[in-house]
């Protein structure tokens, strides 16, 4: 890892946009929905975290949080595990008055003194809904050279079609930019506007101090979204930069997004695209290589470790631990960990979550609008 030993920490939103995808997220957070055959989204970017030297890291859960404590664990995996600093999870009631928080604004609250209580001079706001590679050691060195009050980082790209189809705001809230060199002149919330804009990717970076003390004015007067309530109203007042990304991102925002992203890292170019440069890292677990039995084939998948595969698999990615029965036909699939595909079943994007079971000669078509999924642990 690279230790620049940044002075920076993060707090990190894992709840976001997790109404988009509620097949995949009624038993999850967005964060921990999982990924490129062997990693969960949150992966990436803890990982980019710690490779640009933040060590510090809290994440505050909102519901269905199981699952991401399950695969963090107490971080070690991330060199998060360390007695100062290190990866704190801060669960809904964890202060007193607050419980449950509906937005940004509220969320901050609950964690205010234990902000208070840290000495990093500033903090990366983000919530994770996007696999990246991201170079946050770049973003702190160009925010702390600016002055300015709050950076926004942003993309350049249409408007992602699930956001663009939100007719809900409490679904959830997209942003974009006027940017004018990096001075941020104008904030937009959920515009229909087509063509390439400066889409935020929801990732800023302010003053701890200037944190502390907004948040508390904020949380007093009821506000409760940061961008919108706090930045955009004042955006003519505060000095607000923007920070632009131009690096690989895969948005997670439905099922079919969920499907074309997974499918996108089967090209060499996206794959090394996403996983160049720093490394990327997840949950261990020890389990024997992926086996290949009798007349099986595979062709441009993804596979991870402990699989057996004794039919014909094609275009799809398999997660650890995945079993093909003789004579099943699997195509444009997402098969997550120890899914079983018996005998002679025939399956074309399907998405099957954890422990799913397709029974033997079984026949599941979806479309590529429209995929179907499966939940974790079922057999049809």
């Amino acid at each position: 890892m690279i230790d620049t030993r940044a002075d920076a920490l993060a707090v990190i939103f894992p709840n976001t946009y997790d109404e988009l995808i509620p097949e995949a997220s009624h038993l999850r957070l967005m964060a921990s929905i999982p990924f490129a055959s062997r990693y969960r989204i949150i992966d990436f970017l803890l990982s980019s975290l710690v490779n640009g030297g933040v060590d510090n890291v809290a994440i505050i859960v909102k519901k269905n949080y199981h699952s991401l404590v399950d695969h963090l664990g107490a971080g070690k995996e991330w060199d998060l595990s360390r007695k100062n600093g290190g990866l704190n999870i801060f669960p809904p009631y964890s202060r007193e008055g607050i419980g449950v928080y509906r937005d940004w604004i509220q969320a901050l609250e609950s964690i205010r003194d234990f902000l208070t209580q840290q000495r990093e001079e500033y903090v990366i706001l983000t919530d994770c809904y996007i696999a990246m590679n991201f170079d946050f050691q770049d973003l702190i060195q160009k925010h702390m050279a600016s002055g300015a009050d709050i950076t926004v980082v942003y993309k350049k790209e249409p408007i992602p079609r699930p956001l663009m189809e939100l007719d809900d705001p409490e679904k959830g809230h997209y942003y974009t930019l006027d940017v004018d060199g990096d001075k941020v002149s104008g904030i937009h919330i959920n515009p229909k506007d087509k063509g390439v804009q400066n889409v935020s990717m929801n990732i800023y970076i302010v003053g701890r101090e200037w944190l502390i003390n907004t948040i508390r004015d904020a949380y007093v007067h009821g506000l409760r979204h940061f961008l919108r309530d706090v930045v955009g109203v004042r955006v003519d007042q505060l000095d607000v930069r923007g920070y632009e990304y131009t690096g690989y991102t895969a948005r997670i925002l439905d099922r079919r997004s969920y499907l074309e992203e997974n499918m996108k890292l089967l090209d060499d170019a996206n794959r090394d695209a996403l996983f160049a440069g720093n490394r990327i890292y997840t949950k261990v677990r020890d389990d024997t290589p992926t086996r290949y039995v009798g007349d099986s084939s595979a062709e441009n998948v993804m596979v991870a470790d402990g699989c057996v595969i004794e039919g014909e698999i094609k275009n799809s990615i398999l997660f650890r631990g995945v079993k093909i029965g003789r004579g099943a036909k699997v195509s444009n699939c997402i098969l997550m960990q120890d899914t079983v595909v018996e005998e002679n079943a025939e399956i074309d994007r399907v998405i099957a979550d954890k422990r799913a079971r397709i029974s033997a000669g079984v026949e599941l078509k979806g479309t590529a609008a429209f995929p179907i999924y499966i939940s974790k642990a079922q057999k049809v």
